[in-house]
């Protein structure tokens, strides 16, 4: 859900502390996945962020090893022409609320180099003790040749559908989605108008207080994500996504955990704006506890001008499977073809908004890999234990 989530980072009036202590980080600063070249820095303690935060500028670095115990307690920004590169198996605690929170600017480059037998871990002692990780980029949104987070000034989008953030491979976040108001939180990881030349794969994000994963328009391509127990939507995407999600596993555990599983929408204001929300989902598992909810929060929503297309998907436990409003993204998927392979599991109404036959079933169908139980692909590094 979109709410007001854009307001939070770089609070107004906020001051970054660019940090002054330059050393040799690392022996290895010159691989493809880190910041080689780029003038190291590194922190006198553990403590990253702190009050007045750390905001790495155009041609420094920071590595982060998994041989230290991280803290983060404050803002942590990439900007533009910095690097940020964090070790397989690095673990950061993070505290703070809403101040922190680690976010990538447009031509800031971040590489979590997790393995699915070393993740790279963030993490907490309970919910909502801090905000959660955002990247911008300059790929096309559909609300402006660019837009600004309405506080911190954080722009994002543009016309280089190709630009690349970084790589984030095999992270666990968790405890994240610190909240303002109960209209304003943190997402888990928000992608704010990135590129397909960035990498991203594998991505767990556990006990959020908002989205699991949300994207902001932009083309950059996903895989093997797991969303577990956040209290809003698993996965959201608005204004003008048009990447690929390939392997997710969404689940909720407990009763009145979560919205819906699936929140896609275009663009409210304008349902035809171009370009158009019309991303690929395949192999897709979404476990929901139904009860006796409605479409705010027992189904898979698509709205004001979506298009997407899906295949292999597991739709259990939810009051509507699938729920369609608003004329232009009716009338897609009407005309069928556009969700295919689709195993309903304990759903009360397989589809509300379009005909029930617009939707080709397949009992055989397995989602993200072995139909509602966690996929072989995702034991372990995602830090989730059914």
């Amino acid at each position: 859900m979109r709410k007001n989530f854009v307001k939070i980072f770089l609070v107004a009036g906020l001051s970054f502390a660019t940090l002054g202590t330059f050393t040799s980080c690392s022996s290895n600063d010159d691989s493809n996945n880190n910041g080689g070249g780029k003038a190291p820095v590194e922190v006198a303690d553990t403590n990253l962020g702190g009050t007045n935060g750390i905001s790495l500028k155009k041609g420094q670095s920071l590595h982060l090893t998994a041989d230290k115990s991280w803290k983060l307690s404050g803002p942590l920004l990439v900007g533009d022409g910095a690097t940020l590169t964090i070790d397989a198996g690095t673990t950061i605690t993070a505290s703070g609320g809403t101040s922190s929170y680690l976010a990538v600017a447009q031509g800031g480059k971040i590489f979590i180099n997790g393995t699915a037998q070393k993740p790279v871990i963030f993490t907490a002692s309970e919910k909502k003790a801090w905000g959660g990780i955002v990247v911008c980029g300059k790929a096309s949104i559909n609300t402006g040749a660019s837009s600004t987070s309405e506080v911190g000034n954080l722009p994002y989008g543009g016309t280089n559908d190709a630009d690349n953030s970084g790589v984030i491979k095999y992270v666990q976040i968790k405890h994240a989605g610190a909240r303002f108001t109960s209209e304003k939180e943190f997402n888990g990881l928000s992608l704010f108008g990135v590129g397909n030349g960035t990498v991203i794969e594998g991505v767990s994000v556990i006990d959020g207080a908002d989205d699991g994963i949300e994207f902001f328009g932009g083309t950059v391509n996903v895989s093997k994500v797991v969303s577990i127990n956040n209290e809003d939507d698993a996965i959201d995407w608005t204004d003008g996504w048009r990447g690929t999600l390939t392997d997710a596993y969404a689940r909720r555990d407990l009763n009145n955990i979560g919205n819906r599983g699936i929140e896609a929408d275009n663009n409210k204001n304008n349902n035809d704006a171009s370009p158009r929300s019309n991303p690929t989902l395949r192999n897709i598992t979404l476990v929901g506890h139904a009860g006796t909810q409605d479409e705010k929060e027992g189904t898979n929503l698509f709205r004001v001008g979506t298009y997407a297309t899906l295949d292999n998907v597991v739709v259990s436990g939810w009051a509507v499977g699938f729920t369609f409003k608003d004329k232009a993204t009716t009338d897609y998927f009407s005309k069928g073809k556009h969700i295919t392979n689709v195993k309903f599991e304990n759903v009360a109404t397989k589809v509300k908004g379009i005909e029930e036959s617009a939707i080709s079933e397949n009992e055989a169908a397995t989602g993200a890999g072995a139909g509602t139980q966690l996929p072989d692909w995702a034991k372990g590094w995602s830090g989730y234990n059914q």
